[in-house]
């Protein structure tokens, strides 16, 4: 057992040994085989007390300090409630904008599906209208020919009933106003 001992308490010794060590390097004075001598132990025992010092110039007592500290943490308190009171508003906020901006897309989607079903009737439409025009103008063509027919068929007649043809239509213009005019007016009929 009392190796057991022996075999705890010499590292323990040791590590103790190995921590106290950089406290005395600084002044110069060594170690001796049994331990730490005394001017070493006196100097790690001051700069302990000093680390537990204020190093301002003046104390404050510790009323004060908690006055101060209370100080601080009411400002903080507040500090901390307007940034909650703030991040709720930007909440409110944020929720209320993607409301609006799903509302939109909904509405945006619907006119896009419009829009894409205005586009195919007008363009329905504008093949519509070629195909209208192209009938107007073949019609106007046919017209155009039947009418030529009409009045080949008319000169036709007017040669078998011994009529004279003309070559100019403003002869023919000016000689059927002077035949109008060198008609006998009709008997009245009483």
């Amino acid at each position: 057992m009392m190796r057991d001992f022996k075999k705890v308490i010499v590292p323990v010794f040791l590590i103790a040994l190995a921590l106290l060590m950089p406290a005395c390097r600084g002044s110069g004075i060594k170690l001796t085989a049994i331990g730490l001598p005394v001017a070493c132990k006196q100097e790690h025992n001051a700069d302990a007390a000093r680390r537990f010092q204020s190093s301002g110039p003046t104390r404050t007592t510790v009323v004060e300090s908690a006055l101060q500290l209370s100080e601080k943490y009411a400002k903080l308190s507040e500090q901390t409630a307007a940034l909650k009171e703030e991040n709720h508003q930007l909440r409110a906020e944020n929720e209320q904008f993607n409301n609006q901006v799903a509302a939109l897309e909904s509405t945006l989607q619907q006119t896009r599906e419009q829009l894409e079903q205005v586009n195919g009737l007008l363009v329905d439409m504008r093949i519509e209208l070629n195909n209208w025009k192209t009938d107007i103008l073949g019609f106007r063509g046919e017209i155009r020919d039947a009418e030529k027919a009409q009045l080949e068929a008319l000169l036709k007649i007017l040669k078998v009933l011994g009529g004279e043809i003309k070559d100019s239509a403003k002869k023919t213009d000016v000689d059927s106003t002077a035949a109008s005019a060198k008609k006998p007016a009709a008997p009245a009929k009483s």
